[in-house]
């Protein structure tokens, strides 16, 4: 087989003549082995195979159906395809190919072949059955004549049933790969990273909203309650300014954390240079401001369902970059798996595509960083050292996010490790203090 998959395309046609070969057909009602009779009349170039198996008249000359096992429910169909899909050979299809193909104890010196579409399906069958299998151009045009005509080869099928076989065991595979997307939560992080997003987006426009029609009636309370989300509360509980007396400093109090603060804004409400307003326009304000704040509440609830997502998937890369860095990662990436599959040179630059293509056609200088810009590290860094950084902190990225795709068990022992590491090497750029070697904390992640 080895020999057979080294040799050239050109040879295979060949040392298809020089012995009988059949087909392996995987089909959605069962397995159908085929008996190649005449290979020479197919023909020996591509575009000649393809003229033979789209004529059933010609193609039904040189290929004859050998055996066929049935699938006995739809539960054994799944199960099969999902053998297939994964190329492994599984005990039903060794059984058949057993009883229908010629016993063979040393695949060199088999005298026949067994054609199949998937070369990785190919090596499980020699593996387990030392049937010698080829899988190239020619014996791929030869497998799709027979899917083509399959219902034609089966005397025994009335028309639709075998589309009706195909669109349930089709229904039943995708529900079964959706599941299987689904257990890693990949979708729900980047759902939950993009609603963020526009709710910060939203919220922030909301709030200006608010300040600017507020601030026509009480213009000094922008200067002294600066936070967004404060500043609706306070909105809410002030009302109208000249209804304002010392009454309300408990309830102030409670909502700005601070006595002088709630103090301050009485102080400001009483000397205030803002117009009188309207119970029908102060109606309105508070329904906005109320909105607005419920807004950044959900937020609130949806940034901790984030968190609780992070540390079920992604735990090791959430640990060291953070949730909303390491959501944004995934999220560009399109999964976690993809994110592993990454090189630490493409995270360094992940979300900075329009900059590096930029410097690639203009020759100038390519960017440090993408997203993992807004992490604390990058920040805590010397202008000097950002780059540098940027790299390291790349390369820990790329090493969490394959811990957390293919570890069998969750853990934050490896991104606390990693974390350290970055720590140390921007000791190292600031004081010069020698960092632990990769290996040993690696050690100790796994000792803990």
């Amino acid at each position: 087989f080895r020999r057979l998959a080294r040799a050239d395309r050109r040879t295979l046609p060949t040392r298809a003549r020089a012995m009988a070969t059949f087909l392996l057909y995987e089909s959605a009602s069962g397995y159908a082995l085929f008996e190649g009779l005449d290979m020479d009349e197919i023909g020996q170039t591509q575009e000649a195979v393809q003229e033979t198996v789209t004529d059933m008249t010609r193609f039904g000359k040189v290929v004859k159906l050998k055996g066929f096992k049935p699938f006995t429910s739809a539960a054994n169909a799944l199960e099969q395809i999902n053998s297939v899909a994964e190329s492994t050979c599984s005990d039903d299809l060794k059984n058949f190919l057993e009883m229908n193909l010629p016993k063979v104890k040393d695949a060199k010196k088999a005298k026949f072949q067994l054609g199949v579409a998937d070369p990785k399906l190919g090596n499980s069958i020699v593996e387990h059955t030392s049937i010698p299998c080829v899988s190239n151009d020619h014996i791929g045009e030869m497998i799709r004549g027979c899917r083509y005509h399959f219902s034609r080869f089966m005397k025994g099928l009335k028309d639709g049933d075998y589309e009706r076989a195909q669109l349930g065991l089709a229904h039943s595979f995708s529900r079964t790969r959706v599941k299987f997307n689904v257990n890693r939560s990949d979708n729900m992080i980047i759902n939950a990273i993009a609603l963020i997003d526009i709710l910060d987006k939203d919220i922030n426009t909301f709030v200006m909203r608010v300040r600017e029609w507020y601030g026509w009636h009480f213009p000094e309370l922008v200067k002294v309650i600066p936070d967004n989300y404060l500043f609706c509360r306070v909105a809410l509980a002030v009302k109208d300014k000249a209804t304002l007396t010392n009454d309300g400093l408990k309830a102030l109090t409670e909502i700005t954390g601070d006595e002088d603060k709630a103090k301050e804004v009485i102080e400001a409400a009483k000397a205030s240079m803002g117009q009188d307003i309207s119970p029908v326009d102060l109606v309105n304000i508070e329904a906005f401001a109320k909105r607005v704040i419920s807004l950044a509440e959900y937020r609130k609830s949806l940034h901790e369902y984030l968190s609780a997502k992070m540390s079920a998937v992604a735990p090791n890369l959430a640990t060291l970059i953070g949730d909303i860095v390491g959501a944004r990662l995934i999220s560009h990436a399109g999964s976690l798996t993809n994110l592993a599959k990454y090189p630490a040179s493409t995270v360094q630059i992940l979300g900075a595509e329009k900059a590096l293509f930029r410097a690639l056609k203009t020759k100038g200088n390519t960017p440090k960083y993408g997203l993992i810009f807004h992490s604390s590290f990058i920040g805590k860094a010397h202008a000097r050292n950002k780059g540098r950084i940027s790299r390291y902190l790349a390369n820990k990225c790329s090493i969490a996010s394959r811990i957390d795709c293919f570890s069998d068990f969750q853990t934050t022992a490896f991104g606390e490790k990693l974390k350290e590491q970055v720590e140390e090497r921007l000791e190292f750029y600031d004081k010069g203090t020698a960092p632990k070697k990769n290996i040993a904390m690696m050690q100790a992640a796994l000792e803990a």
